[in-house]
């Protein structure tokens, strides 16, 4: 299996890639330095070492020659050059959302109801969608959706299993919550899974019930589980299809790189084929294979993991294994916090095992394993004891194995502590963090977790301070997957329902929060030697917005646009026409 691209391996394809020298600013080095496509008159955020800044850049074949002042870059042009006048729009590397579900991001057969507020705004909205999908579908067809969120229904309370079966009582029903982690169906579903009052669920799982035993409906964490695994799945084709489509999406977003994490074997394959196809839509994948929930089932999921080989590394690698630590820090109670919940409850971890020590034993012998065979490790954790488990389990790895600077890191990481945070600075353990889901989240949080939790939630500046290299993503189809949304997160720490300030003292800069989506994300990928950032010898590819991002307002980026894409050289995305 090949990991990912060895810093001997990646200089030697820059350097067979590479059409020119290393250039000056001051004009060709000979005559054959000519570029292919020169941007003019724009603010073009380098996110170099020093954060700095030009107006042009000049591009041959799939590199970037330099970047420099408008007058330096034209001096590049040749009679056949393309020649675009940016005229002050805003020029930065392509955005690498560093924790994206690219199956279920955008274009997918598993989710044909969208249930996302505000096209939904209560469970009788919820309820219509399915009313009208049975008179569409065959006998006995399941019905799926994803995208309710319970603090946005006007009923305030939970769905039941009851309010489907009004509807649809001879169709399974499957609707996924917004996070992923929530699972509302029908009694024809349960039946389907076999789920009834006496039944366990698997180790991190919740069967929700209601006062006389019965299952309501909802199902938390693994014991989702019990009913998808009955839904029938795509085939490779259909999944092939729905890859294309949505990556089509997210070149139009700008995005021009992604890490998908927790994948079985068999779809990271289908990727990995993909990547070996020719089509302007494609855009470069980092995959990793998803951990059971057990030791023993890692064993396996490894040894299938094992077999692949990503062929062509620039645009598909495969650099280890998502493990899930616990659930969420919202009113499901999953995360494992030390400190009890609104309301009581602490959660816990959700790998095998009966009690806390048991399971706290289990993750740290899943990340030995991982970390033994030379894998890197993104574990999802948010609760602040969840997080700490997996930090000190990561550094333990570290300092035994041989391998001091893996590169594993959190994701989520909701509420990682300011000491774990110093932690994982000093180790070099990344943070995967979500803005958007802060947007979206942040003023139902307090019901969950208090006013103060809520607040520093996701604590961008504490982060930055400490010296941790955070990556900022989507977590899609969580959230609508705009990342310019997330940067107007990042400096204003909204939240989407009330449009109040959540924990101002986090906020951090428009360079850092660019940073986050590019540069960061290229660390994760060990890429940043090729990806990230816009200088002399990386790889052209490059996000350009349709207005100038440093004098907008915050509050205006979520409906800004992304003019031009350019991929490997290539503009694969194009709203500018003539030069």
């Amino acid at each position: 299996m090949k990991q990912t691209l060895s810093r001997r391996r990646l200089l030697a394809s820059m350097s067979a890639a590479s059409m020119t020298p290393v250039l000056s600013l001051s004009g060709c080095a000979n005559s054959d330095d000519i570029a292919d496509l020169i941007l003019i008159n724009g603010e073009v955020h380098t996110v170099d070492d020093n954060d700095r800044r030009g107006e042009a850049i000049a591009i041959k074949a799939n590199r970037i020659m330099a970047v420099g002042r408008t007058k330096e870059i034209k001096a590049f042009k040749g009679p056949n050059s393309r020649l675009i006048d940016l005229q002050g729009r805003t020029v930065l590397p392509g955005i690498n959302d560093s924790h994206l579900h690219l199956l279920g991001a955008g274009v997918h057969p598993l989710f044909s109801l969208d249930l996302s507020f505000p096209n939904v705004k209560s469970i009788a909205d919820c309820v219509t969608q399915v009313a009208t999908a049975v008179k569409e579908v065959s006998q006995g067809e399941w019905i799926q959706g994803r995208g309710w969120d319970q603090p946005y229904f006007t009923e305030g309370r939970a769905p039941t299993a009851a309010d489907l079966d009004a509807v649809s009582p001879d169709h399974p029903v499957a609707l996924t919550e917004f996070s992923g982690h929530a699972l509302w169906v029908n009694s024809k579903a349960m039946t389907v899974a076999g789920i009834t009052a006496d039944t366990i669920p698997p180790p991190g799982g919740v069967i929700v019930k209601d006062e006389k035993g019965q299952p309501t409906g909802l199902l938390f964490e693994a014991a989702a589980w019990m009913v998808r695994d009955h839904i029938p799945a795509p085939t490779s084709e259909q999944n092939k299809t729905a890859l294309r489509a949505t990556m089509q999406q997210l070149i139009e977003r700008g995005i021009t790189s992604c890490t998908v994490p927790g994948q079985s074997p068999e779809i990271l394959q289908q990727m990995n084929e993909l990547a070996r196809e020719t089509f302007d839509a494609k855009i470069r994948i980092t995959g990793l294979v998803r951990a059971p929930d057990s030791l023993v089932g890692l064993q396996e999921a490894l040894s299938a993991f094992s077999k692949l080989e990503a062929k062509d590394p620039l645009w598909f690698q495969l650099p280890g294994v998502k493990i899930f630590g616990d659930g969420i820090p919202t009113g499901n109670k999953t995360a494992w916090l030390h400190e009890p919940y609104e309301g009581g409850g602490n959660g816990s971890l959700i790998v095998k095992g009966e009690t806390d020590d048991e399971r706290v034993a289990e993750i740290t012998a899943m990340i030995d394993l991982v970390h033994g065979r030379g894998l890197q490790i993104g574990t999802h954790v948010t609760g602040d004891k969840s997080i700490d488990t997996v930090v000190e389990a990561y550094v333990r790895a570290q300092q035994a194995g041989g391998r001091p600077t893996p590169r594993h890191y959190i994701i989520h990481g909701d509420l990682v502590s300011p000491q774990t945070l110093q932690t994982m600075a000093t180790h070099g353990i990344g943070a995967n963090f979500n803005p958007e889901i802060k947007y979206l989240i942040a003023d139902s949080q307090i019901a969950a977790i208090g006013a103060a939790r809520a607040a520093y939630e996701w604590p961008y500046r504490t982060a930055f301070d400490a010296g941790v290299v955070v990556a900022s993503s989507s977590d899609g189809p969580v959230t609508e997957g705009n990342w310019l949304q997330g940067i107007a997160t990042c400096l204003e720490r909204k939240g989407k329902q009330t449009d109040n300030v959540s924990g101002s003292e986090q906020r951090i800069s428009l360079d850092e929060a660019i940073r986050s989506y590019t540069w960061a994300g290229a660390w994760q990928d060990h890429a940043e030697l090729y990806k990230g950032s816009l200088q002399t010898g990386y790889s052209a590819d490059i996000c350009i917005l349709d207005e100038r991002i440093s004098t907008a307002a915050p509050e205006t980026y979520a409906n800004s646009k992304v003019a031009m894409t350019i991929i490997d050289g290539r503009v694969v995305h194009d709203t500018l026409g003539a030069d």
